[in-house]
């Protein structure tokens, strides 16, 4: 598998974004376009809690990384886990300055409950995936945390579920290589989008949320 160079990678926590709508995606990461209502607030707030900490701490034989950057050249992906939690394990690889062989499970922080589909478990292998690069190990789990519920789900990281992220981030590299934004049809699942006040407009005159921005700013 050929790796990416490193100004080609693409945002990690995008995958939530395509895996939710293509378009959405790509007027974030492709046209620059963003807009902030009550449910991105909420999400921000919560990660800034998690990641407001040192950034490890030790419990037992857990070591807990917060805010950690990650990356992999294979996916031509970047990003950062909210938490990693290294667990002390024979059968893990070694960690610079710490005695003992560790396990790398990736901790994902959500706003809400448990979703019914899939975006969150694929952002969490997508993570899982960076981890066992850049490690040479192997995490067949990682785990969900919700804000709503205050509880977390272990998650199994199949291998239908690496594919997919796989397919995903590769169509992903063509359509940001394109600069494409690909138009969809509208559906009940845009009310709940942040961009559904740029977007919607857009998909009826044909043209990009970056010019029909403009144009408004120039009106006023």
């Amino acid at each position: 598998m050929s790796a990416y160079k490193e100004e080609e990678y693409l945002m990690l926590s995008g995958i939530q974004h395509f895996a939710f709508c293509k378009r959405q995606w790509a007027l974030i990461h492709i046209e620059n376009v963003w807009q902030e209502n009550y449910h991105t607030a909420i999400g921000n707030i919560l990660h800034e809690r998690v990641h407001d900490s040192t950034n490890f701490e030790k419990r037992g034989n857990i070591i807990i990384s917060r805010g950690m950057p990650i990356f992999s050249a294979s996916l031509g992906i970047r990003g950062e886990c909210d938490v990693v939690e290294f667990v002390k394990d024979s059968g893990g690889v070694k960690i610079h300055g710490r005695d003992g062989k560790y396990v790398p499970y990736p901790v994902e922080y959500k706003k809400g409950s448990p979703k019914k589909n899939e975006v969150d478990i694929l952002q969490l292998a997508a993570q899982v995936m960076c981890l066992e690069e850049m490690f040479l190990t192997n995490i067949p789990y990682g785990y969900l945390y919700y804000g709503q519920t205050r509880h977390r789900e272990k998650i199994e990281i199949t291998k239908e579920i690496r594919e997919k992220v796989s397919a995903m981030f590769c169509e992903m590299h063509m359509l940001f290589k394109r600069g494409h934004t690909p138009k969809v049809n509208p559906s009940k699942s845009c009310n709940s989008c942040s961009l559904v006040n740029l977007c919607l407009p857009v998909l009826c005159k044909n043209k990009s949320a970056k010019d029909y921005i403009e144009n408004m700013l120039n009106e006023e």
